[in-house]
């Protein structure tokens, strides 16, 4: 348990998985404020998605792998972490891992399959610990461009200065996912929940794991809609084996299909 807390530092594993073939450029962004989405009011106050850490590990850096703070993507575990930074070293393997920046990228397009949300909306990175803001692919002045979709929480999972960036969850604010609670062990169905903004919102859920390219559960579609107005799903999943599963809920159809995320991360057990 403490080699697992000093971890999250790390990129994929052995033979881990690459960004997306076609990621559309960065533009970096001048805020790490959340945007609403254009049809949404916003609401006041901001519900986190990750906890803040509070006792770093034994190297510095976030405590990862106890129930502050999950290995979401793409390093299911510190020794595949630690396997692509012995690759790194040796000739150079997938060098992405050490940009935050690429692998919230990466994280949205790759894992989660949300392909029109390429393009970095806001950069705040404070040492071992990132916030990185994600955007719709949209020429800049169209409806829209402005918007962040999702604010990416990532630390450094492992030691030393070559550590990859772990993606452990998001920030939120019009649209939060709180049930189940983060890091929570789960069994099939697991009702989800939390509060959303919006007008005439309709919200999909996916059960994710890093070994499984489709979702290995889905409910979908949930109206909602209203200011800060409460939503839940039930979701039925099979197949589960990695240790940690991403529960991502996601909204959109104004603009795009998806306008809006926000992910937790749970245990297997």
């Amino acid at each position: 348990m403490t080699a697992a807390l000093g971890a999250l530092t790390a990129c994929v594993g052995a033979g881990g998985q690459s960004p997306p073939q076609e990621s559309p450029s960065v533009v970096p962004g001048t805020s790490s404020a959340l945007s609403p989405a254009p049809t949404a009011p916003g609401t006041p106050g901001t519900t986190p998605g990750t906890p803040a850490p509070t006792t770093p590990g034994p190297d510095g850096g976030t405590p990862l792998g106890s129930a502050l703070l999950q290995p979401v993507w793409p390093f299911p575990t510190l020794a595949q972490a630690q396997a692509w930074q012995r690759e790194f070293r040796s000739g150079g393997h997938q060098p992405w891992h050490l940009d935050p920046e690429q692998t919230a990228l990466s994280f949205t397009q790759g894992y989660l399959g949300f392909k029109d949300v390429g393009r970095v909306s806001s950069r705040t990175v404070t040492g071992r610990d990132a916030r990185i803001g994600v955007g719709l692919s949209l020429p800049p002045g169209a409806e829209g461009y402005r918007t962040t979709v999702a604010v990416i929480h990532l630390v450094r999972y492992g030691a030393g200065p070559d550590a990859p960036w772990e993606v452990v969850g998001t920030d939120d604010t019009t649209f939060s996912l709180t049930t189940p609670a983060y890091g929570s062990v789960v069994r099939s169905p697991v009702r989800t929940g939390g509060r959303i903004s919006g007008v005439d919102e309709s919200i999909r859920v996916d059960v994710r794991q890093p070994s499984s390219t489709p979702p290995i559960g889905t409910s979908c579609c949930i109206p909602a809609g209203g200011s800060a107005q409460p939503w839940n799903a039930t979701v039925s999943f099979t197949g589960a084996r990695d240790p940690v599963l991403t529960i991502v809920a996601s909204t959109g159809g104004h603009i795009s299909d998806v306008e809006r995320f926000t992910v937790t991360a749970v245990r297997t057990g």
